[in-house]
């Protein structure tokens, strides 16, 4: 039962390889065995206070519960979880113990955390040491603080932290270094097409959460050390846990040097002496110049080295700011918004233009927003209409009006400030589009000015849809613009049950439509395959055909001129535990890849298909992903047919589903995306890399800057696909923390 065992041991490490072949043969119907029996045991504790649903654990028998418990959860062995956990707690000493004796001020402020009856108890069921002795270990159980799952906020820090640059500015009452946007409800942001997520998500969304000033804090690093700061390799002493070693933070390891670990400082250094001098300071017009024609880029990210922030790389600043135009007017749509961080990324000089932001928020939700946008005159709220049950407006696109033109972006962040911050996410910024001469401006449905990609005709059907009178005006500027430049495909989806003609217009049928068109020639890509990564995973059924290997395949694996499709191998790239572990984040990065356990019990057959996420060639394997892309490459990896970036996740809500034996398409849910196609750029296929010192040096090619590593890199032994209300409590994160969700 190979495949049961990646998923049985939630959190240990091993080299031991498992064949992905083998994950094919396996079946195994017992995949999350155990981890139903946990669930039923512990379901009478729902809609019980808090401290009768987590027991005292100050006396042996609560703590040797715990230990069954989480061992149910995992399928922990007593053999190795001890070992492991004690290797953990032994290098967790080790580097508390360095750290208090540095920090003062930490070291005191631990001490009043211990002091808290809330924080104890808090402790006591994440702390991973109860499961060994609560007699050999209570005196360390202020090593670990629990990361929240619902009423997540951080520690305040006098000094300068990550933390404080990750918190959203907007106060509303409450402290600027208290987290406002509590995780469950980014958690839920995603899970588009999933009933009970969904749910939940709306309940969330209407009842804001507030953090609990008896919650324990969240714990950052509080001693990062700018790039002048750190010792080069030479002068760094040897960490004694080489790779082993889980403090990935960057104030350990601008201390310590890791042997292996720290090759790729060696190779990003060989890159930057490549891009010396090519971006000291660019402007927002500069970074789009040179990354032309594709103009796709990955938003930059904090904590990784510059050099990969410097090629195919933007951030909301360099999109709005002045060298890009001068800004009229613009319309934000978006599944979350903070106002006042929106705002804020806008150049003074434009924060009182008139903004639109669409949305679906809805009840309590569309309360908080109004209440939100209220201060500032210039902003114009546009409701979405959701027709139809658990469906999102979950569309992620920007329209800029300039006194010379229009401007199109479409990306995958929500407009928030933590979206931006540290995770992996894809835009394509269009081209100015410039104003069509008057006479050309007709009030009727005729189209002027489109491009060959029916750029122009997609856009105004799919604002069309909204239905909104508040939309009609950038109906009216889309009409006047010439976009013929666009070399894109708009790929969207709008919630309804469309039939007839319309049926081939949105989610997977309009991609299908598409790539039998104008895709790649059947004969050259017959044994490629379809890599789809996204940041959730929808209800797919009880079977792989049910949906994702039925029509949602047969739509990503059409190629030109072929109406009956033979499906291609399929792929998906989907975060393991140990990737959201080590990312930049740590754990709550996990709360943005909102797959469930509920939802994988019922479809246990798509994970055999699952690859990890690496991107050491754009420098973002520890900046977890919420970006969402499709693309189908050569079996070596070095060229592709198409690639599609979008905000549709993995669901039938996003994509859409047949109904009616297939005669209509019903979606839940507004999404858009575009398709890359190599015959709209001058060639047959596109060469492709992820490595930025190749894409630099193949600057006169048009080389497609992928956002991740091929080769894929499959799942190991041990490792399982992240779930966010499954416990981790193996291993530490990135900052120190566990994962304790409420069992």
């Amino acid at each position: 039962m190979a495949y049961a065992k990646i998923h049985s041991i939630s959190d240990s490490d091993s080299d031991a390889t498992i064949d992905p072949d083998e994950l094919v043969r396996d079946n195994s119907p017992d995949l999350f065995a155990d981890e139903e029996k946990c669930s039923k045991k512990t379901s009478h504790h729902a809609g019980t206070a808090q401290p009768s649903r987590y027991p005292d654990m100050s006396g042996s028998k609560s703590v040797t519960s715990l230990q069954k418990r989480v061992s149910k959860t995992h399928e922990i062995s007593d053999s190795d979880s001890d070992e492991d956990i004690w290797k953990s707690i032994q290098a967790n000493r080790e580097m508390t113990s360095r750290t208090s004796s540095q920090s003062p001020t930490v070291k005191k402020r631990k001490h009043e955390h211990h002091q808290s009856p809330a924080h104890k108890k808090r402790k006591s069921l994440c702390d991973s040491e109860s499961m060994k002795s609560e007699k050999n270990h209570s005196s360390i159980f202020s090593k670990y603080k629990s990361s929240p799952s619902k009423n997540m906020k951080t520690e305040k820090s006098q000094s300068h932290t990550v933390t404080s640059q990750l918190d959203s500015p907007k106060t509303s009452g409450v402290s600027p270094t208290v987290k406002k946007v509590p995780s469950v409800t980014h958690a839920m942001s995603e899970s588009d097409s999933d009933t009970e997520l969904n749910g939940v998500m709306h309940a969330s969304k209407a009842k804001p959460i507030q953090s609990s000033s008896s919650s324990p804090p969240f714990k950052t690093s509080s001693s990062l050390k700018s790039s002048k700061d750190l010792l080069s390799l030479d002068e760094k002493p040897l960490c004694k846990y080489g790779k082993e070693c889980f403090r990935m933070n960057p104030s350990h390891l601008s201390e310590f040097h890791h042997s292996d670990m720290d090759s790729s400082s060696v190779r990003t250094t060989h890159i930057s002496k490549k891009l010396s001098g090519v971006n000291a300071k660019k402007s927002g017009l500069d970074i789009f110049k040179e990354n032309q024609p594709l103009s796709f880029y990955m938003t930059k990210v904090t904590g990784i080295d510059d050099v990969y922030n410097e090629y195919g790389s933007i951030n909301i600043k360099d999109i709005l700011s002045t060298s890009m135009g001068n800004l009229e007017a613009s319309c934000q749509f978006n599944f979350m918004f903070e106002v006042d961080w929106i705002i804020s990324q806008y150049p003074a000089e434009f924060r009182k233009k008139p903004l639109t932001l669409v949305h679906g928020e809805q009840r309590g939700g569309l309360a908080t927003l109004l209440a939100e946008t209220a201060p500032y005159p210039n902003i114009t709220c546009c409701q979405a209409k959701l027709d139809i049950m658990y469906g999102t407006h979950h569309t992620k696109m920007m329209l800029l009006l300039y006194d010379k033109g229009m401007r199109v972006v479409i990306h995958t962040a929500n407009l928030i400030q933590r979206d931006w911050y540290q995770k992996s996410q894809g835009v394509w910024v269009s081209p100015v589009f410039p104003k069509l001469p008057a006479d050309q401006v007709t009030g009727d449905d005729k189209v002027q000015g489109d491009s060959d990609t029916h750029f122009k005709q997609d856009l105004l059907q799919y604002v069309g849809a909204y239905r909104a009178h508040k939309l009609t005006v950038w109906e009216k500027h889309i009409k006047a613009h010439d976009m013929s430049a666009a070399k894109v495909h708009i790929i969207g989806s709008v919630p309804g049950r469309h039939a007839g003609d319309q049926k081939s217009c949105w989610g997977h049928m309009k991609l299908r439509k598409v790539l039998q068109t104008r895709g790649p020639d059947a004969s050259r890509v017959k044994s490629w395959p379809v890599i789809g990564q996204f940041s959730s995973i929808g209800s797919l059924g009880p079977t792989a055909e049910s949906w994702v290997c039925n029509e949602w395949l047969q739509s990503l694996s059409s190629t030109r001129g072929m109406s009956v499709t033979t499906k291609a191998n399929m792929t998906l790239v989907f975060p393991s535990v140990d990737n959201v572990r080590v990312s930049l984040e740590g754990y709550p990065a996990g709360t943005s890849v909102p797959y469930t356990m509920k939802t994988a019990q019922k479809q246990k057959y798509i994970h055999q298909h699952f690859r990890q996420w690496k991107s050491e060639g754009r420098g973002r394997s520890r900046a977890c992903p919420h970006i969402k892309t499709y693309v189908r490459p050569s079996p070596d990896s070095t060229e592709i047919s198409w690639f599609l970036v979008t905000s549709a996740n993995l669901s039938k809500a996003a994509w859409g589903a047949f109904e009616k034996n297939g005669s209509q398409l019903m979606i839940r849910s507004y999404e858009i995306g575009v398709l890359f196609l190599p015959t709209h750029f001058g060639c047959e296929t596109f060469p492709a890399t992820s490595d930025a010192q190749e894409a630099v040096a193949r600057s006169d090619e048009v080389v497609f800057p992928l956002p991740y590593d091929l080769p894929l890199t499959p799942y190991v032994k041990g490792d399982r696909p992240w779930m966010m209300d499954v416990p981790c409590v193996r291993a530490p994160d990135t900052n120190g923390n566990m994962w304790c969700p409420p069992l």
